[in-house]
């Protein structure tokens, strides 16, 4: 299977490497390298591996399927959003020191980065993040295209929708829902819900102004 990291960035060298751990633990895989839009990027070489171009072109690249390294959730799924209608496949990442649950649904194009936890029931949708040492316990769900950061933890029943943001060592209690495109500041503490497209931080997290 020979796939290429779209985007070269940090979450790309971080997507790349859960796949270079995947391949070491008995995957079969090929990482061909990464195309990425800044055009400065090609002919150099990133983690070992080549910066073969731009995203124009993936058509020109040798692929079996894609992994996206794009950070930002609205660029992200508009990428994603783009290549499934072209019908591209996408390899959802997952860190061998990630723990999962048997029954978690992961969909196509997730990351799970190193460490993260997924408890009993959880759903995972396709194109989400969930970072480094994150967790989401039993029955959360993680819509399309969502981003959980390094160490936010979620208690259980926790929805957060889609294209949503939850900061670094942010939390949220059993039960809240963060809305559509709304973003949870670092190191906020959720205890009540989120509107949509609404910003909130603090402990307790409240909207700003």
């Amino acid at each position: 299977m020979k796939i290429v990291v779209m985007g070269a960035s940090g979450h790309g060298q971080v997507v790349a490497d859960i796949l270079f751990q995947m391949w070491t633990k008995g995957r079969e895989m090929e990482i061909i390298g990464f195309l990425d839009d800044d055009p400065k990027l090609k002919g150099t070489r990133i983690l070992g591996l080549p910066v073969l171009g731009t995203f124009a072109d993936l058509a020109a690249t040798p692929h079996d399927c894609l992994a996206l390294g794009i950070g930002d959730n609205a660029a992200r799924a508009r990428i994603f959003a783009e290549l499934s209608q072209a019908r591209k496949r996408f390899v959802t990442a997952i860190h061998p020191s990630a723990v999962l649950a048997p029954d978690v649904m992961v969909g196509a194009g997730a990351v799970l980065a190193a460490g993260a936890v997924a408890n009993p029931g959880a759903k995972i949708c396709e194109n989400a993040i969930l970072n480094t040492c994150a967790s989401i316990d039993h029955h959360c769900e993680l819509g399309p295209h969502a981003h959980v950061a390094p160490g936010a933890h979620l208690a259980g029943h926790v929805r957060v929708g889609e294209g949503a943001f939850v900061g670094v060592g942010a939390c949220a209690v059993p039960g809240v829902s963060i809305g559509a495109w709304s973003v949870v500041g670092a190191g906020a503490a959720v205890t009540q819900s989120v509107a949509d497209k609404t910003t909130v931080a603090g402990v307790p997290a409240k909207p700003l102004a």
